[in-house]
C-alpha cells in the first residue's frame, strides 16, 4: 500500500492545525513541548530534554532559566544523585500548560465546527483508530523514568517535541 499521500495529506493537516492555534505567542513551540514532556514523564534532566526536543544543551538551558523565571518549572536535586539537578512543572506551570490546550482545543472545534457531522464522525473513528498506535510509535513504547537516570531521555527524539507541540500549543 502507498502511504505517500495520505502520509502528505495529514502533514498538511497537521502544519494547518497548527498554524490555525498558533495565533497566542505568549511561549515558543519548543517551550510548550517542554512543559508537556515535563507534564506526562515527570522530572528530567536538562540533557533528556534537550534530546527530545532535538536542540542543544546549552539552548535548553537557557529555555529552562527562562521558565524558571516565569514560575512554570522549577529545578530540584536527584533523590537518587543530588550532584543533578532535574527539572520540574510548577503548578503554575501546569495551570499555563492547561490553559494552553483547552484554548488550543476550542479552537480546533471552532475550525471543525462547520463540517458535515458524518465528517466530524469519520475524522473521531480515525483518530481513535490510528492515534495510539502514532503515540506508541513516536514515544517508543515507555514513558521515560521520572528521574531521567544516566542516559535517559525523554522518549520521542526530535520528532517529538513536534507531536507534543500540536498537542499541547
Amino acid at each position: 500500500m502507498d502511504l505517500s499521500q495520505p502520509a502528505a495529506d495529514l502533514l498538511e493537516v497537521v502544519a494547518l492545525v497548527i498554524r490555525g492555534v498558533s495565533d497566542n505567542r505568549d511561549l515558543s513551540l519548543t517551550a510548550v513541548s517542554t512543559l508537556g514532556s515535563l507534564n506526562r514523564y515527570g522530572p528530567q534532566r536538562v540533557t533528556a530534554l534537550a534530546g527530545a526536543e532535538g536542540v542543544s544543551q546549552p539552548s535548553m538551558t537557557q529555555l529552562v532559566q527562562r521558565l524558571e523565571q516565569r514560575g512554570l518549572v522549577a529545578r530540584g536535586s536527584d533523590p537518587a544523585d543530588g550532584r543533578v539537578a532535574l527539572v520540574a512543572l510548577t503548578d503554575e506551570g501546569l495551570a499555563a500548560l492547561s490553559a494552553r490546550r483547552a484554548r488550543n482545543a476550542r479552537r480546533i472545534a471552532e475550525l471543525l465546527a462547520d463540517l458535515p457531522e458524518d465528517d466530524v464522525s469519520a475524522l473521531g473513528d480515525a483518530l481513535t483508530a490510528v492515534l495510539p498506535a502514532i503515540r506508541r510509535r513516536v514515544s517508543g513504547g515507555a514513558g521515560a523514568e521520572a528521574g531521567g537516570g544516566a542516559g535517559a531521555g525523554v522518549p520521542g527524539g526530535a520528532g517529538a517535541g513536534i507531536a507534543a507541540a500540536t498537542a499541547a500549543s
